[in-house]
This record gives C-alpha cells, structure tokens and sequence, in this order.
C-alpha cells in the first residue's frame, strides 16, 4: 500500500513520467513523413488549423515538408492555393513530386492584400489547403487566418522567417526547419507538448 501511496504521490507531484498509448486523431491529416507523424502528438497536420513553418533562407527543403500532403489532395481532386509564393514554382519538381498541377492555383498579391486573400481562401471551404508566405504578419493577423481555417475546414500553412521563432503566435503548429544542422525542429504542438528531440534533415527530405 505505501508503495502504491508513493507512485500516486509523484505522478500527482509531475515527477514521474507516465507513458500513453499513442492514438491517431481523427482531428489531424498524415504529413506523409513517418519520422514527423510520430514526433507530433496527434498523428499529423493539425486539421482545420494554422500551422507554421519557419524557415531561414528558402530553397532548403520547406517545400518538400508539404509535397507528400499536397500531392494526396490534388490526386483526390482536392483544390491547393498558394498565395504569394516568393518564386514560381518549378512544375517538373512538384510533378515528380505526385502534384496534380491541375488542382493548383497561384495567386500574386502583396503585403496585407496576401493576408486577405489568403483568409478568404480559407474561409471559402472550397480548399484542401491554402499555403502564403506573409511578409508583415502580427498576432492579429495570424489569428484571423487560425480562425479562417477552422471556419473553412481547410489546412493552412504559413511560411515565415526563422526569426519570428522568437514571437509568440496562435498556430496549432510551428515547425522550425534549420540548416546548421539541417534538421527540423518541432516548436509549438496542439495537444501536447513538443519533442525536445529535432528530427534530422534526412528523415523527410
């Protein structure tokens, strides 16, 4: 009984760890890299929400992170925006890839103009996901596009630079990918803490 007394103590006390058995939520959407699902608490992309990918130059795999998601939604017929994307795309990179470019729009837009747009795409519902690349983006302005995403039932992604890492924000997600080591680190995560453990570059490259 004292034994038994001691273990409730110190779980009450936060200072046991106690292992759970890792279910899949039907909330979220497989990221198509095994190394990801599995270092994220619900299995995936948070569904309906927004999540952000911070990155320091572009060109060092960010895209890559969203192909395997991006390709089973245009496959199923599902329609993919981007909004204001820093360069066109390269088509034969996103073909082999398995996007069906049928199903892609790009849209060119500036500064809060991106924002707005970006926010009614999502609000439309007429989306599988909607990717932006906002260059001026506070709180406020993230948090619209967070609700937008629940309204719409659409997954959002942001792509913004490394140093707002620093900056608290409302996504359910942010992944940081880094290059020095190249590897990608899990910051903020809905549902549960985020792994101190970064996944390295060749896990989903």
């Amino acid at each position: 009984m004292t034994s038994a007394v001691a273990l409730t103590h110190l779980l009450d006390a936060r200072r046991l760890w106690r292992g759970q058995t890792r279910v899949v939520s039907p909330n979220t959407q497989p990221t198509g890299h095994a190394a990801l699902d599995a270092a994220l608490p619900g299995g995936g992309w948070p569904e309906s929400a927004l999540s952000e990918i911070l990155f320091a130059t572009t060109g060092i795999g960010e895209l890559r992170l969203l192909w395997p998601t991006l390709a089973r939604l245009t496959v199923g017929g599902e329609r993919v925006v981007l909004v204001a994307p820093p360069h066109v795309p390269y088509p034969h990179a996103w073909l082999a890839a398995g996007v069906d470019l049928r199903q892609l729009i790009i849209i060119k837009a500036q500064g809060r103009d991106a924002l707005w747009t970006t926010e009614q795409c999502l609000r439309s519902g007429s989306c599988g996901a909607v990717l932006c690349w906002p260059q001026q983006a506070d709180d406020r302005a993230l948090r619209r596009l967070q609700v937008a995403a629940e309204t719409g039932q659409t997954l959002a992604f942001a792509y913004r630079p490394l140093r707002e890492a620093v900056n608290p924000s409302p996504a359910a997600l942010r992944l940081a990918v880094e290059v020095q080591p190249a590897q990608l680190r899990v910051l903020k995560c809905r549902g549960g803490l985020a792994p101190a453990r970064p996944i390295p570059a060749a896990a989903w490259h």
